[in-house]
């Protein structure tokens, strides 16, 4: 860990002079999940990660979150790690934080790119969902919550893999309070489907091919609605590709940074 700043953990890796790519995990993992891309990447980027709030090595505090607050947290990250307009990198509750933040600040970031993720705010079924989630954590536990949840987001065949027990093992640790108001905060977050038309700088969208909390089919049509953008779908990867296929999705990435990014620069 490089430091803790504003009550955050902040990692980072590679040359801070190159190009930055901020990554952002999703919900209930840490910084760690992007380990594959951050060790491939900081060769040519400047690879930053960080737990979110309540999450990893970020303290939870009352656990009273917003997804604007995400939002304000990793704008001070930018700002206090002097990163300038940054490649903004996000995954499922990551990718919620990332479209927000080019929806309040598209100027600040070169480009985005969207992991297993959806622009849609919760309907009432899926609010129902999340309140049941928090209501299971009262009940059972932070532990059993996160026992029962994590097979969701991968692929049948990857939770029989060293890396699925390591990240079950490291999500084990979350505290019920900082579960709780991740919870929350997806919850009450707004919908950014309307911005996505207006979105100026390069998107990159992936999608494991057998994700089923965003399938495939709703990332396409976000990737339709985006004018500048460009849609991979990763073979052998559920809701969390980056971990499930990283060669894959790491070349993808480099492919997209390369031309989009570095060329324009």
């Amino acid at each position: 860990m490089d430091k803790i700043k504003n009550n955050h953990a902040i990692f980072s890796k590679g040359n801070s002079k190159n190009i930055p790519i901020v990554f952002i995990h999703g919900f209930p993992f840490d910084h760690n999940m992007w380990n594959h891309q951050t060790e491939k990447l900081s060769q040519e980027y400047f690879c930053v990660s960080y737990d979110i709030r309540g999450l990893g090595k970020s303290p939870a505090g009352e656990g009273q979150f917003t997804m604007e607050m995400f939002v304000d947290d990793l704008m001070e990250i930018i700002k206090g790690s002097k990163l300038n307009t940054p490649v903004i990198c996000g995954l499922s509750m990551g990718g919620y934080i990332a479209q927000r933040a080019v929806e309040r600040e598209e100027k600040n970031f070169r480009a985005l790119i969207l992991c297993d993720t959806k622009s849609a705010g919760d309907n009432n079924d899926a609010r129902i969902k999340r309140a049941e989630g928090i209501k299971k954590i009262n009940e059972l536990g932070s532990k059993q919550y996160v026992k029962n949840f994590l097979p969701n987001c991968f692929s049948e065949e990857s939770t029989r893999k060293l890396f699925y027990k390591e990240t079950l093992n490291r999500s084990l640790k979350t505290s019920s309070v900082g579960l709780k108001g991740c919870l929350l905060a997806m919850a009450g977050r707004t919908d950014t489907t309307e911005f996505l038309s207006k979105i100026k700088i390069p998107v990159l969208i992936i999608c494991g091919e057998k994700d089923k909390l965003s399938p495939p089919h709703i990332m396409k049509e976000m990737a339709e609605s985006i004018s500048n953008s460009e849609f991979h779908i990763i073979p052998r990867a559920g809701h969390i590709s980056p971990l499930e296929n990283p060669e894959t999705v790491n070349k993808i990435i480099a492919d997209f940074l390369s031309r989009e990014v570095v060329s324009q620069a």
